[in-house]
């Protein structure tokens, strides 16, 4: 992407390089406990509140273009089990590795004349800005890439009865008798009719069943 507006020092995902310095094979080691920033992960599936503590251990290695960041980031998700949507929570480990590119240096590492103005070239390039470099798009792709497309419970977790919402892991043994649709409309009926009338009725579903049973 292209140079954006003077990074803050004191933003949580803004690092400073200049004890790392530029010259290649310089090594530094971070470990930063930051809050979460708003809307990380898959939104209306999981991902890791706002506000939720973060730990991230990165490894800046100093290279010709730029500063390569190796890192991990470790947190707490929560969302919602897709087969019984009962809350549920899981350990989060993202592991990223990003380059960020000094803005005056060539693909070669080596001082440019004058800054290109290519837009195109620039689109998928993170820079450093005055030794700060902004890790906070680099972990939101990190996250949602490690957090599942369709988080369960449990592996085996049966979901909810078709017919009425029940959570099946709480009633194993849960199910509904199966009825005969021809005869559904006669037994509603013959909640409404008089002892004589079920009678009738009665007959009627015992004959059908008989000549069921010939007919088989």
């Amino acid at each position: 992407m292209a140079l954006n507006a003077r990074l803050d020092h004191r933003n949580p995902l803004v690092f400073d390089t200049h004890e790392l310095g530029r010259r290649p094979g310089a090594l530094q080691r971070l470990t930063r406990e930051i809050d979460a920033p708003k809307d990380l992960g898959i939104q209306g599936v999981i991902g890791v509140p706002e506000g939720t503590p973060m730990v991230l251990k990165l490894r800046l290695e100093s290279v010709m273009e730029g500063v390569l960041v190796t890192g991990t980031a470790r947190a707490r998700a929560k969302g919602e089990c897709v087969r019984c949507l009962e809350p549920l929570e899981q350990e989060l480990t993202a592991d990223f590795q990003e380059m960020f590119s000094y803005p005056d240096a060539d693909d070669r590492g080596r001082v440019k004349a004058e800054p290109a103005d290519d837009a195109e070239d620039d689109e998928d390039v993170l820079f450093i800005e005055d030794g700060l470099f902004d890790l906070e798009s680099v972990l939101r792709d990190a996250v949602v890439l490690a957090l599942p497309m369709q988080p369960v419970c449990q592996d085996d977790c049966p979901g909810l009865c078709s017919e009425c919402g029940a959570r099946l892991a709480d009633d194993p043994e849960h199910h509904h008798d199966a009825v005969d649709i021809r005869w559904a409309a006669l037994q509603g009926l013959a909640g409404s009719l008089e002892p004589g009338e079920k009678d009738e009725i009665s007959d009627a579903e015992a004959e059908a069943g008989v000549d069921e049973k010939q007919e088989k």
